[in-house]
């Protein structure tokens, strides 16, 4: 949608969590795997990691950072964009 072009991506982030508060739940961990053939995530793993724990406000160790290429097939292999896939894992309080 043309609204969210250039968005900064940590406010979908920072909104999802909200939701999640909102709702007595609370991130445990997170695995998130970025799936692209550039650019490399090794040297920014690290930031990453640190960004995503701050936005969540959790412990880094909690947040997992990880990159896979598709050996050039499909849209992420062309270089025509990058693709993502998250698991998390929540408690939620229902008292």
């Amino acid at each position: 949608m043309p609204q969210w072009q250039g968005a900064d991506s940590s406010q979908f982030l920072k909104h999802a969590h909200d939701l999640l508060l909102e709702r007595g739940g609370q991130l445990t961990h997170a695995d998130l795997t970025i799936i692209c053939e550039r650019p490399k995530i090794g040297p920014h793993r690290g930031a990453m990691r640190t960004r995503i724990a701050e936005i969540m406000g959790v412990a880094e160790g909690r947040i997992s950072v990880k990159a896979t290429t598709t050996e050039g097939l499909g849209f992420t292999g062309r270089a025509e964009g990058i693709a993502a896939q998250a698991t998390v894992t929540v408690s939620v309080n229902r008292s």
